[in-house]
This record gives C-alpha cells, sequence and structure tokens, in this order.
C-alpha cells in the first residue's frame, strides 16, 4: 500500500496493490496499520455511508463542526468519481487551497480526509458507487456546506463534465461561497483542528 499526502495538509491518497486474475481482480484499499502509520492514529468508524450517483452529479462541498469534525476515507468502488478536498480551515496556511484524486473501481484507490477539510465529488460515470468510512455518525445540526460552483475556489468540475450537464442538489446550490461562510464564522478553525489532531494522536 502506497500513500501520499496531497497538497491540502492533513489529506492523503492511498493506492494499494491490485492483483489481477481470470475471475478478475482483488484490492484492499483500507489497511488500518498503514493507515496509522501515515496519519498517526488509527481510524475510528462510527458510521460507513454509500453513494450511488449518475455522471455529472457534485455532492459536497461538504463539512462539519470541529470539535469533532468528521474525517472521512472515500473509495470507488465502481464507475469512477474526482474526488476533491478543499481546505477551508481559517488561519490555515493553505486556506482555499484543493486537490483532486480520480478514483475508479480499476485502481481502487482510497482519499482520507481528516476533521476540519471540506469534501466533494463529481461522478465521472453512470452507476458510480462511493463508499465512506466517517469517524462520526450524522449530525445534521453540525454538518454545512460550501457551494462547490463557487468561482473563487475555481474547482475544475467542467474539465470533466460540461457545465450545463453538471446535478447538485438544492442544498447544495443554496450553500454560501467560502468568502461567505468565512465571513458568518461557520467554518473550521485551523487551531481548534490542529487540537483534534493532538487529541487523537495522543490517545493511540
Amino acid at each position: 500500500m502506497k500513500a501520499e499526502e496531497l497538497a491540502v495538509p492533513g489529506a492523503w491518497v492511498f493506492t494499494p496493490p491490485v492483483f489481477p486474475d481470470a475471475r478478475g481482480a482483488f484490492a484492499a484499499p483500507f489497511q488500518a496499520e498503514v493507515f496509522a502509520g501515515t496519519v498517526g492514529h488509527p481510524l475510528h468508524v462510527a458510521q460507513a455511508n454509500t453513494s450511488v450517483s449518475r455522471r455529472g452529479v457534485v455532492r459536497g462541498l461538504h463539512y462539519a463542526d470541529v470539535p469533532p469534525g468528521q474525517a472521512k476515507y472515500v473509495q470507488c468502488s465502481a464507475g469512477a468519481l474526482l474526488d476533491v478536498v478543499v481546505d477551508i480551515r481559517v488561519g490555515s496556511p493553505t486556506f482555499g487551497r484543493w486537490d483532486a484524486v480520480v478514483l475508479d473501481a480499476e485502481g481502487l484507490r482510497a482519499v482520507y480526509l481528516s476533521e476540519g477539510l471540506g469534501h466533494a465529488f463529481l461522478a465521472l460515470a453512470d452507476g458510480t458507487v462511493a463508499t465512506y468510512l466517517c469517524s462520526t455518525a450524522y449530525n445534521p445540526g453540525a454538518e454545512h456546506g460550501v457551494n462547490p460552483l463557487d468561482p473563487e475556489l475555481g474547482l475544475p468540475w467542467t474539465e470533466h463534465v460540461p457545465a450545463d450537464e453538471l446535478v447538485l442538489s438544492a442544498k447544495d446550490t443554496e450553500a454560501p461561497s467560502l468568502a461567505e461562510a468565512r465571513d458568518a464564522g461557520a467554518l473550521p478553525d485551523a487551531e481548534a483542528c490542529r487540537a483534534r489532531m493532538a487529541a487523537l494522536m495522543a490517545a493511540s
């Protein structure tokens, strides 16, 4: 298993070896020992989510209040998706920076994003299945969004799917821009995120 940190600190892509044979292929996209050695603490899984999306669907940009936040380990088991991680931590030297990784059912790579980061993805094929291992359970009062079409973010959706084919939920369409969310005091604080990471490491 290969682990590589993304351009957004606190996010990594994990690439497992894939073993093909006449029947198909096998891989282990999550390996606890490699994960803990890379991130610095084990992955606590409180909930696993699965979404099925047609081509052009954008889900996100979502995040949760810190503490406790919600870390995610995201894998694509059918189809393909463009997974995007955004630094939305106020006070972070990389605030507003994003990175993107294509996840698909052939390479079986996974992306981990720690607490306080924003997450979104674009389905690149019909029937795309995304699975998230989440560190905390769903808490609607603590979960928020930023508009994934915010022009100041410039996320690369239309490099993969024409703008008129993008499909968003009403909630994501109506979400504030990153600047609006920052000015409203709605974004995670970088220091709170560092404290959360330190607590997780100390408990491991």
